[in-house]
């Protein structure tokens, strides 16, 4: 199975750090080939803005143009299946461009929960009940939580949209995040 792109040059971290960039990358990598104008209507903002970030990504391998349908359009598609930031980094550079992506991150996570919420009531039954937001205070050693992270990678893998060729027709885009990390008190 794919792994996702490890980011290791603080340039294409800095890059990344732009929410709107951010927010491209993870709404391709989520849904699939989608054109800039298709872009901007999910991410509130306008197709000649999205084409040029869109093309800031292709300067770094991430996103490329692809065929469209009707030879017309121009849709954007992701090159790789996720990506993977690393421990945070010693460089101060690299640290605070990591900050800024994760950041961007969480901001999307929040944003995303909180449209679920806003709208469970419109969803059918089945899918406002299949929905989890759970929260749990571990035990662990720094050895077990990084073994469990490892197994729950391991575990919503083979469901990833950009590696999982097997979907039901009935399938649909599902947001998942998983944080764990040390508690720290006020």
């Amino acid at each position: 199975m794919e792994q996702r792109h490890r980011v290791t040059d603080v340039e294409l971290m800095t890059a990344l750090a732009h929410p709107l960039r951010g927010e491209l990358l993870r709404h391709l990598l989520a849904h699939g080939p989608r054109t800039a104008s298709e872009c901007a209507e999910a991410v509130g903002s306008t197709a000649s803005n999205c084409s040029w970030h869109l093309r800031q990504l292709a300067k770094f391998g991430l996103v490329e143009p692809v065929d469209g349908a009707d030879g017309r359009q121009r849709p954007w598609r992701a090159t790789i299946v996720g990506l993977e930031l690393g421990e945070l980094a010693q460089d101060d550079t690299m640290r605070t461009a990591q900050l800024a992506v994760l950041g961007a991150a969480l901001r999307q996570d929040q944003q995303l929960t909180q449209r679920f919420l806003d709208h469970a009531d419109e969803l059918p039954p089945a899918w406002r009940e299949a929905g989890a937001l759970d929260n749990y205070a571990l035990k662990v050693t720094p050895e077990e939580l990084t073994a469990l992270a490892a197994r729950i990678d391991a575990l919503l893998r083979p469901y990833v949209t950009t590696v999982r060729d097997d979907a039901p027709a009935e399938a649909r885009t599902v947001h998942a995040a998983f944080r764990a990390f040390l508690w720290l008190n006020r």
